[in-house]
């Protein structure tokens, strides 16, 4: 079954892949194709050109810098970047923190900080998760105590994705700890350059350095720097976990592995001919793909649910649907390329680095495919653990 879209939708698409062609680095594209996360220039250089030509920041409103598009457009381009692959806009400028200043900012806030946002002038990161308050996000501890015109924050935020490279970084934090849970906590914009902020990093299994721990020690934050009302901040939180979980889905970005796993198995022999002809293999690619096909449909489902819903500032329930489905398929194709490598799935580094001749006859792309694995782990934890997400589905359709 194929999705339909118009010849308008279709001229599109290819406009998007034309400027892809002319203006995303082949070595960019390359080190992606291999698995590999882009690099902070990388991200930054590329939504430059896409901030200059007017297609940065795909879901803001036009007055805002958004390039107005339909909802198929926005999924045209937001699975072609996937499939190319390109870097995609950094998520939380665009996809988390700027939309949640559309929707609770002040006009003040707005003009400050979207702009730069859109170009990437700052780097923004996200601090919600705590030790011991992670799925459970409204359990956090970090408070924020009112000084004069000021907040002061205390606390530790955990799991920080990017942070050492951040400029800013948005914070929950609870500014009435006699409220409950849900209620008594507020969401503010701080600079990672205010005194008292440590980054720290934290080595994930495979050794790569990409989430850190955020320690505020009497930070000073201006009060013009809260984001809507004082203790409405979870407002602010489920509105920003929607739009996350919506990007989770990761259907392009699923739909080219299966096509590079689908080439590296013609290209690989397993028993004396190649690996896409053994019936089992053959059969688990072939089931990832129906779901896949599956949670393409349910997507387009939630895109045409957008302009009901429009105003609202309440995710759809169903983004709950696209965060575990997509994060589970994500993690099923890092386990097939595992399989496809065989025993090389276990070699680590870079094929050309010295000391790798060990390994000289693993093939290139097996090289990292371990670590890969193991990282994708977090995706079904990250933004709401997928058990949580099955607890706000049961409540939202089954009145459970």
């Amino acid at each position: 079954m194929e999705l339909k879209f118009t010849d308008a939708e279709r001229a599109f698409r290819q406009e998007v892949r034309d400027f892809l062609a002319a203006e995303l680095p082949q070595e960019v594209r390359d080190h992606m194709i291999a698995g590999k996360s882009p690099t902070k220039q990388m991200v930054v250089d590329w939504q430059r050109k896409l901030n200059a030509r007017g297609w940065a920041a795909p879901e803001w409103p036009v007055e805002h810098g958004g390039p107005g598009w339909t909802p198929a457009q926005k999924y045209i381009f937001r699975e072609e970047l996937q499939m190319w692959p390109a870097p995609s806009p950094l998520g939380f400028n665009i996809n988390m923190c700027g939309p949640v200043i559309i929707q609770f900012g002040t006009e003040a806030q707005k003009q400050r900080f979207l702009p730069r946002m859109r170009n990437l002038d700052d780097w923004w990161c996200q601090g919600f998760s705590e030790p011991g308050a992670g799925s459970d996000l409204a359990g956090l501890k970090t408070r924020a105590v009112r000084d004069g015109d000021e907040w002061v924050i205390t606390g530790q935020k955990t799991w920080t994705t990017l942070a050492q490279y951040a400029d800013w970084i948005f914070v929950l934090a609870r500014t009435n700890p006699e409220a409950k849970k849900q209620e008594g906590i507020s969401f503010f914009l701080v600079d990672m350059n205010t005194p008292g902020i440590t980054v720290r990093p934290i080595i994930t299994i495979e050794g790569g350095h990409e989430v850190n721990e955020v320690w505020f020690d009497e930070v000073r934050v201006p009060a013009e720097n809260l984001v809507g009302e004082v203790d409405k901040g979870w407002d602010c939180a489920k509105f920003l976990l929607g739009n996350e979980r919506f990007g989770q889905a990761r259907v392009g970005a699923s739909r080219e592995r299966i096509r590079r796993l689908k080439t590296l198995a013609r290209e690989t022999e397993d028993g004396g001919r190649p690996l896409i002809e053994d019936p089992e293999f053959r059969r688990q690619v072939t089931e990832m793909e129906v779901e896949l096909k599956a949670l393409e449909m349910t997507v387009m489902r939630v895109i045409a649910n957008e302009t009901k819903r429009a105003g609202s500032g309440k995710p759809d329930p169903a983004t709950s649907v696209l965060k575990i489905k997509g994060t589970e398929i994500q993690q099923g194709v890092s386990e097939l390329l595992m399989k496809a490598a065989g025993p090389y799935a276990w070699v680590d580094g870079d094929p050309e680095a010295e000391g790798s001749n060990d390994w000289d006859v693993a093939p290139d792309w097996a090289f990292g495919l371990a670590g890969i694995y193991f990282n994708w782990r977090k995706q079904s934890i990250y933004g709401g653990s997928n058990e949580i997400q099955r607890n706000i589905m049961a409540k939202a359709f089954l009145g459970l």
